[in-house]
């Protein structure tokens, strides 16, 4: 089980590789993150038994072994299903400080991150010396000294925005968890303590309790939700009637992207998403070429990956998760 928020990489190292061009933000082996409490099966150990070779529920890639804990499947079984849970509805959340117990202290929690509450009546009246009248009470995986999961209680404020269970899946609250994380840095597969665009749609819709493939194009080209898809040749024009009928929250996709519609304003589409780049053309016909590099609300038929190519010449797909 994670017991931190921990990377997914390509192999069993934290050696950076970068393309060509040698951009920074663009680390080619970080996969993704994981996130406490989330359940891995372990395949592999590297010579230095550093890393380990995980399948997550989305993604098979290499973890640092002391960011995750075992303990028998039966124990993650139960630790998982429990049906009293707290889910974290901010961009971030941490856990009390606790000056005795670097493992509970000052946690980082992830929007959807699903953490077990202690039953009111095992709840103590101090908690780390601290009154817990005022806070939640979950229970935290940690790891003990020689790997194995040990469950802890560890509080989290009652003003910090959490949920308790899934939040109601609607237009209000997809914009709602959207925004919150509007202006946070792009991180490519989950880099710089952030996200990228599959991250941050996967994250909104973990608030419901929907998880979603990890890349774009495996969502773009799955079979659940609604989809409208086009083949390459499709002109542009003819995609515009489908664009006017999007509902808030569907999902479009271009290859290696995806964007979240927030609805219309003044007729023209808007969309939210975590976007490295920024490109349109400009009223003299010029390319405009710069960066945004991080969750951004922006029109959606202006945007350009050249000047010949708009975004909506590349949508392949516009899905609808009911």
């Amino acid at each position: 089980m994670v017991v931190k928020r921990t990377a997914l990489r390509t192999f069993p190292t934290w050696d950076r590789v970068l393309n060509s061009g040698l951009d920074q933000d663009l680390d080619r082996f970080q996969e993704s993150g994981m996130f406490p409490g989330e359940a891995v099966a372990v395949l592999h150990q590297s010579a230095d038994k550093k890393w380990l070779l995980v399948r997550a529920y989305n993604y098979l890639a290499w973890a640092p072994a002391e960011d995750l804990a075992f303990a028998d499947a039966d124990k993650i079984k139960a630790y998982r299903e429990q049906d009293n849970f707290l889910v974290v509805t901010d961009a971030k959340v941490n856990t009390a400080y606790v000056p005795s117990d670097e493992s509970l202290s000052e946690v980082q929690l992830d929007m959807g991150v699903r953490l077990p509450l202690v039953d009111n009546e095992q709840v103590p009246y101090l908690l780390n010396g601290q009154n817990s009248y005022a806070s939640h009470v979950v229970q935290l995986p940690t790891r003990d000294e020689q790997g194995k999961l040990v469950i802890k209680a560890a509080m989290i404020s009652k003003t910090a925005d959490v949920n308790l269970g899934y939040l109601d899946y609607n237009e209000q609250n997809l914009i709602k968890q959207g925004f919150k994380f509007l202006g946070e840095r792009y991180g490519w597969g989950h880099d710089y303590n952030g996200r990228d665009c599959t991250g941050f749609v996967g994250e909104i819709y973990k608030s419901f309790g929907l998880l979603m493939p990890r890349n774009s194009g495996q969502q773009g080209s799955s079979e659940y939700g609604q989809n409208s898809r086009f083949d390459k040749n499709t002109a542009a024009d003819a995609k515009l009637p489908t664009v006017k009928n999007m509902a808030i929250g569907d999902l479009i996709y271009i290859p290696g992207h995806v964007m979240m519609y927030l609805g219309e304003h003044h007729g023209e589409p808007y969309v939210i998403h975590d976007v490295k780049g920024l490109g349109y053309n400009k009223g003299d016909g010029s390319f405009y070429s710069s960066a945004l590099n991080g969750v951004s609300v922006t029109p959606l038929l202006p945007l350009r990956l050249s000047q010949e190519t708009s975004y909506l010449d590349r949508v392949y797909n516009i899905k609808r998760i009911r």
